[in-house]
């Protein structure tokens, strides 16, 4: 399978080996990586659909190396595009075919914890699990936590802006960094932020979370770390309707309780999962919540009373309260390995991501009914369901013709409805590839022009990761200037008031 991607350089091929010399230079030893067996390992990333060897590889180990690296290629007009663990659903880190594919994998060290100011610096390699590991030993803990926690680095996460199964109470990865070093295209080195709360100016540190490498290279991430709360308990309600699990989401947020996690998945996904952990899951039941309190034991007992009641006004079948810190651990295993339990059941499966307004959750699931009748391929739903984070997961197999197609359909179609019903295209795997032409069923032209002036800013070239997310490219003069220089940004065209 393959995705319409710029058109290559043939210039850039015609001098692959002086480019691969050039590089070789800035990183010397086993830091280049050119011969294409070598490289067949980053040909794609955690959207294996598209795939694509890089024109060469290269890890640097310096921030001085990166900006090397990027202040060459922005000389030679050379796109890049930056690459974490590779763990993007999105094909946010794909590669080009005459573009450098930078790899930061070699900056994997916690640099410094600080708990008297309850933060982190750690370099963008460390893996999201590393940092709570860090700090585990003085009952602290990095809230966001996505599925792949294990392995995605949060380079990746502040890239993407990921979220994970605790993001409804503790927030994005957005609300959980505080500072970044990054590097330009142009080789300069830029600090946003640090250990305190807010800084001054335009929110640049914003910009640059989620920004899926367009803008620039993240070399370091300063991170909140929080105490681990007194009490965490989790119930399991299996409804025997989606519609039902739906509707008690609404209603538990609707009283003002803002559970530490509240994760929706449906029978299909319960069953593979329960299949793959054996975490407790009940089999008879169409739809299952996993709904965790924490805080003061007192609080979290009342709050667990009140959800229950909740429940059964919405026809809950069952209800599980977790009795130890093991079990509680079994629910949130079961839920953290769904996707590969998912494909316990089907040859390949395509991994979504779309957001609505959590009152549209009962009308969304239907339309997805409806859409799997359609294209005749099962979907299996998990999602975080108290912030609207849908992650359907479409089963198909690539062997039979035409089923990859229909797939990508269906999640075309998924999406428009989540724009349709006042949602939005991603919530935290970002748009890269995937979502890239459906930009305009969410933004007219003057939006999208001015995000390109942002681009423009950072990136006057197009170098950065080009081919993601914008559908078409306009040239930076076209658009109005925008400057950036040492993190400030400047619109010298736009009036003054």
């Amino acid at each position: 399978m393959s995705v319409l991607m710029p058109k290559p350089s043939k210039a850039i091929l015609s001098r692959r080996q002086a480019i691969v010399d050039a590089l070789r230079a800035i990183v010397p030893g086993e830091g280049v990586v050119d011969a294409a067996n070598e490289m067949a390992v980053f040909e794609s990333d955690g959207l294996t659909a598209y795939r694509q060897l890089p024109l060469v590889v290269v890890l640097p180990e310096t921030v001085k190396q990166v900006a090397a690296v990027l202040k060459y290629c922005h000389a030679n007009d050379i796109p890049v595009v930056p690459r974490g663990s590779g763990t993007s659903l999105s094909g946010g880190a794909l590669p080009l075919q005459d573009g450098v594919l930078l790899v930061l994998s070699k900056f994997n060290r916690v640099l410094e914890i600080d708990f008297d100011n309850r933060c982190a610096v750690v370099q963008p390699g460390v893996t999201n699990l590393g940092i709570t590991k860090a700090v585990e030993h003085r009952g602290f803990y990095y809230a966001p936590d996505p599925s792949s926690q294990i392995a995605c680095s949060i380079g990746g996460n502040v890239a993407e802006n990921s979220g994970g199964v605790h993001c409804l109470k503790y927030g994005l990865t957005a609300n959980n960094v505080l500072g970044v070093e990054f590097v330009t295209i142009d080789g300069e080195i830029v600090r946003l932020g640090g250990k305190h709360l807010d800084a001054e100016g335009y929110d640049i540190l914003g910009l640059m979370t989620g920004s899926e490498g367009l803008l620039g290279v993240v070399t370091e991430v300063t991170v909140r770390i929080l105490q681990k709360p007194e009490t965490a308990r989790a119930v399991l309600i299996g409804f025997p309707t989606s519609e039902e699990a739906g509707a008690c989401v609404a209603d538990i947020i609707a009283e003002g309780i803002i559970p530490g996690g509240m994760e929706m998945m449906d029978k299909p996904a319960i069953l593979a999962a329960e299949d793959f952990v054996h975490a407790g899951y009940p089999r008879d039941v169409e739809a299952l919540l996993i709904v965790e309190l924490d805080g003061p034991a007192a609080e979290v007992d009342h709050l667990l009373a009140a959800v229950e009641r909740i429940a059964a006004k919405n026809n809950a079948m069952t209800a599980k309260v977790s009795q130890s810190e093991e079990e509680r651990a079994a629910f949130w295993a079961g839920r953290k390995a769904a996707f590969p339990a998912v494909g316990r059941i089907s040859p390949d499966y395509y991994c979504m991501d779309g957001t609505i307004p959590r009152k549209e959750l009962p009308k969304v699931l239907a339309g997805m009914k409806a859409l799997s009748d359609k294209y005749g391929l099962r979907v299996a739903n998990v999602f975080h369901a108290g912030d609207g984070n849908l992650h359907p997961l479409i089963l198909y197999d690539a062997n039979n013709e035409g089923e990859l197609h229909r797939a990508e359909e269906f999640g075309n179609d998924i999406l428009r409805l989540c724009v349709e019903v006042g949602g939005v295209l991603t919530g935290e795997h970002g748009v890269g590839v995937e979502k890239r032409d459906l930009m305009p069923e969410m933004f007219g032209e003057d939006d999208m022009n001015h995000q390109q002036r942002v681009k423009c800013a950072f990136d006057d070239k197009h170098l950065l990761n080009p081919g993601k997310v914008f559908p078409q490219l306009h040239r930076c003069a076209e658009l109005g200037r925008m400057h950036v220089h040492k993190g400030q940004v400047a619109f010298p065209d736009l009036p003054r008031f």
